[in-house]
C-alpha cells in the first residue's frame, strides 16, 4: 500500500472514530498532497510524498517557534500536536554514525573530489534519504567532506 493510499485509509478511520484533531490535519496532508500533484500535473510517489510531509512540518515547527516568541503558547500546542501526526507518516530519522556512512558511500560511488561536485552528491543522497534526515544538515556535512 502507498503512501497516500495509507493517509486515505487513515483519513477514514479518523471519520469512524470521530477523531476531530486527526482527521482535521489528514485532510490538510491529503490536501497538501493534491495541491502538488495538481501544480506539478503528475502523481506523485511515495518519496514525492514524504519531501510534501516533510515541508510541512517544517513549516509547523517555524510556526511553534514564533508563537513561542510571541507568548501563544495556546497555539504552539495546537502546531506541535499536528508535527506528531505528520511525524507519524514519516520514517525513523537517521542517526549520526548511520548519515555519516551514507554520505560516505555516495561519495565513494559518484567519484566526488571537491566541493564543485556537491549538487551530484546531495542529489544522490536527497533520493535515498528522503523525510529521514535534514537536507540542511546534511548539506553542511557534505561541504566540509568535500571541502576537507
Amino acid at each position: 500500500m502507498s503512501l497516500k493510499d495509507t493517509i486515505t485509509e487513515d483519513m477514514k478511520s479518523a471519520m469512524k472514530a470521530g477523531d476531530k484533531d486527526r482527521l482535521k490535519i489528514v485532510r490538510l496532508i491529503r490536501a497538501a498532497i493534491m495541491q502538488v500533484e495538481v501544480d506539478t500535473r503528475n502523481e506523485l510517489d511515495d518519496a514525492a510524498v514524504l519531501g510534501v510531509l516533510d515541508k510541512m512540518v517544517k513549516q509547523r515547527r517555524d510556526s511553534v517557534e514564533q508563537f513561542t516568541k510571541g507568548g501563544r503558547e495556546d497555539l504552539a500546542a495546537i502546531e506541535r500536536a499536528e508535527i506528531e501526526v505528520l511525524e507519524s507518516y514519516l520514517p525513523a530519522k537517521m542517526d549520526d554514525a548511520e548519515l555519516d556512512a551514507l554520505i560516505d558511500e555516495v561519495i565513494a560511488t559518484t567519484g566526488a573530489e571537491s566541493i564543485r561536485d556537491m549538487g551530484k552528491v546531495m542529489g544522490a543522497i536527497k533520493s535515498r534519504a528522503a523525510g529521514r534526515a535534514d537536507m540542511g544538515a546534511v548539506g553542511s556535512r557534505v561541504k566540509a567532506r568535500l571541502g576537507a
